[in-house]
């Protein structure tokens, strides 16, 4: 009599499983994250609220506060909350912005490659395998200029931070030169961010007057409505966008070379 064996998981199932299983654990914890409303506490009136406390605490144990700040900011972007200007202002107020801006810059890029390497993992090439032809001629595309075009997209301020992770994963970039152009392209803001922090007792010594002002008006909402980003002037947003246009001028000679190329050819 013929024995019937269990089906079992083929090697290509497992890896595929695991390979999905980061992604399900960030989505998880994304979940939490809103549900528990856990992200309602990275504002600005919650820090005020607890700026003297982090302040003694960061006298007291300040290698394990920069430790922990570090920590906080690479779950944050791994998780791709809308934090890291926050953060990074924050980081130069305790720190001190050089201090601040390089943890900042460096929490910053190992966040940015956890949500990559599971995006690449798990959607990345999946995806790829499946896309049609022309998909993967712009993706092929893309990896040949992959460095300088992420370098534009960090040095210019106004792109979503997980977009380009995303985006990097999905068009099968490699390892080193996200990494490189993340970490450079993060520089500039990183510091500006953090010395803008720096600065941060004059802006919160305003809004504690404000909002005296507005609880002894009576009023009902006094919350504080202040944005990190707020803090980057016209002209430094200006020049961060200059020098992210500068590193797509070797894209665009090298494209208008080959079309000359071309031409001559034909």
């Amino acid at each position: 009599m013929a024995q019937i064996h269990p089906k079992t998981e083929s090697p290509k199932q497992a890896g595929r499983f695991w390979r999905m299983v980061p992604l399900a654990l960030v989505l998880i914890a994304i979940g939490a994250v809103f549900a528990t409303g856990v992200h309602r506490s990275l504002t600005f009136e919650t820090f005020v609220h607890y700026q003297a406390w982090l302040q003694e605490l960061v006298a007291a144990h300040s290698p394990a506060m920069l430790g922990l700040y570090s920590l906080i900011y690479v779950v944050a972007v791994t998780l791709s909350l809308p934090a890291s200007a926050f953060l990074t202002a924050i980081g130069g107020y305790l720190f001190g912005w050089p201090l601040g801006g390089i943890t900042a810059n460096l929490a910053a890029t190992l966040g940015a490659t956890n949500i990559f390497l599971i995006a690449r993992s798990s959607l990345g090439r999946p995806l790829l395998e499946r896309a049609g032809m022309r998909i993967q001629s712009l993706a092929a595309g893309f990896r040949k200029q992959s460095f300088l075009y992420l370098l534009s997209l960090r040095l210019i301020p106004v792109v979503p931070f997980w977009l380009t992770n995303l985006a990097a994963a999905f068009f099968g970039m490699r390892l080193r030169p996200f990494v490189l152009a993340t970490q450079l392209g993060m520089l500039p803001a990183s510091f500006a961010f953090a010395l803008a922090g720096s600065g941060l007792d004059d802006i919160i010594a305003q809004h504690e007057r404000m909002r005296a002002d507005c609880l002894a008006a009576g009023q009902g909402d006094c919350t504080m409505d202040f944005s990190a980003k707020s803090l980057l002037t016209t002209e430094l947003v200006a020049a961060l966008a200059i020098l992210g246009i500068l590193a797509l001028v070797p894209i665009a000679i090298r494209h208008w070379r080959s079309r000359s190329t071309g031409k001559g050819r034909s």
